[in-house]
């Protein structure tokens, strides 16, 4: 036997695992770098990784390229092994070369060098992105051959490339992955999340808003402006259907303390009110408060009566989160108690309670806690009683004017909806 063609064959199959094992880590080294960060490093002027993000920029080519050479590779090394079996053992030695080989390639041509490249990217792509730059542009012709023959693959549709779009689960990994601080990525989240939010989600029901009624006395209005805790107040004329408008509270200082004030007076100060349709998207209506440079809206059904108020505070807090800081004081109807319970006023929005205590109660239907209550037991209640909405066991203890006015709430781990 020719020891050199021997010697010969055997620095070529090497020569070819060591290719294919090249292009495998280098796939998966480049494919494994942190986007954002390459982009401050091309910034910061590193010309590896503006090498890295101009192949990037086309992974077409560069999957084109690395697939490519991966099958020359692994294509030549089997050749090359079958040759050496030939001449080593005959047809008996192909067998044993076959199996022998498969065990190389798998080992060192593919799960090491791709384990390698994703737990060493930064050592791996500086050095593969210098090596495919000169590669593609040496095999562009061939590269672009098996492009075209990939779009009309997949242009007949034989099998069809899906879309994919991030959803709040993709989000969270992303910010993992970028390492985003944890108040940017509940920012990122709660910004996907308003398209499934509505004005009706995060208005302060009819029920609870504060206002003017201009007819009332000169005296008791002024005392309402000097006591209020709110920028902004609806003034309408006996009930809020027939609301007049805004009067902001820093405009009040204007008139108060004016001898022989009159309501003629005061109506010179308010804006016009600004209509919002229930069911509004908030991001729709995010646009709008800023498209007419508004803070302050009535949300009104399709007959026209006021349903509540919908401020741009309230849609921001969505995206970023309760504008307080300490969360125990953030609302004074969600107490807690010494048995790990909850003491929650009935007219507390379930969105507050879920963000505050990190809950998830069904928000789909009603909006507050009576509402989910009177929704449950599809009645209501002429006394106290306890039931279970999911993990949470919900005690009512004060009912007044129809309606749930005080419930202790506790987690559980039970998953059912019943009452006693």
């Amino acid at each position: 036997m020719d020891e050199h063609s021997l010697g010969f064959l055997l620095s070529l199959l090497l020569v070819f695992i060591a290719l294919s094992g090249f292009m495998a880590s280098a796939e998966t080294g480049i494919l494994a770098l942190n986007r954002h960060r390459l982009r401050q490093q091309a910034q910061a002027g590193h010309r590896s990784s503006r090498r890295i993000l101009k192949l990037l920029a086309h992974p077409d080519r560069l999957i084109g390229l690395i697939r490519i050479g991966s099958h020359v590779g692994n294509i030549a090394a089997a050749t090359v092994a079958t040759l050496l079996g030939l001449k080593l053992a005959g047809s008996a030695g192909v067998i044993l070369t076959a199996g022998l080989l498969a065990f190389v390639t798998l080992v060192f041509a593919e799960a090491g060098p791709r384990t390698f490249g994703a737990n060493h990217p930064e050592r791996i792509a500086p050095v593969a992105a210098f090596l495919l730059s000169g590669l593609t542009r040496l095999m562009q012709p061939l590269i672009r051959v098996v492009n075209i023959a990939t779009n009309l693959f997949f242009r007949f549709q034989i099998v069809k490339p899906g879309k994919h779009s991030l959803n709040t689960a993709d989000l969270r990994h992303l910010g993992d992955d970028v390492f985003l601080p944890p108040q940017n990525q509940r920012m990122l989240l709660g910004v996907m999340e308003l398209d499934n939010i509505t004005v009706n989600d995060v208005m302060v029901p009819r029920g609870e808003v504060q206002g003017i009624n201009i007819e009332d006395d000169i005296d008791d209005i002024i005392e309402q402006l000097r006591r209020t805790q709110h920028t902004r107040l609806p003034v309408y004329r006996g009930e809020l259907n027939d609301c007049i408008g805004i009067l902001h509270i820093r405009n009040s200082t204007r008139f108060i303390g004016k001898p022989g004030l009159t309501r003629a007076e005061i109506l010179q100060y308010v804006r016009e009110p600004y209509f919002v349709p229930e069911g509004t998207a908030l991001p729709t209506q995010l646009l709008q408060f800023q498209k007419l440079k508004r803070r302050f809206g009535l949300v009104v059904d399709e007959y026209g009566d006021v349903q509540g108020i919908v401020t741009l505070e309230a849609i921001l807090e969505e995206i970023v989160g309760e504008f307080t800081t300490d969360a125990s004081g953030n609302h004074a109807e969600i107490q807690p108690q010494a048995d790990g319970s909850w003491l929650i006023e009935g007219s507390a929005n379930i969105r507050d309670i879920n963000r505050q205590l990190q809950w998830q109660l069904p928000t789909e239907g009603a909006k507050t806690l009576n509402g989910l209550i009177l929704e449950t037991l599809e009645t209501i209640p002429e006394s106290a009683l306890s039931m279970r909405v999911g993990n949470y066991l919900i005690e009512v203890l004060q009912i007044r004017d129809h309606a749930v006015k005080a419930a202790r709430v506790m987690r559980t781990q039970a998953a059912s909806a019943t009452t006693a």
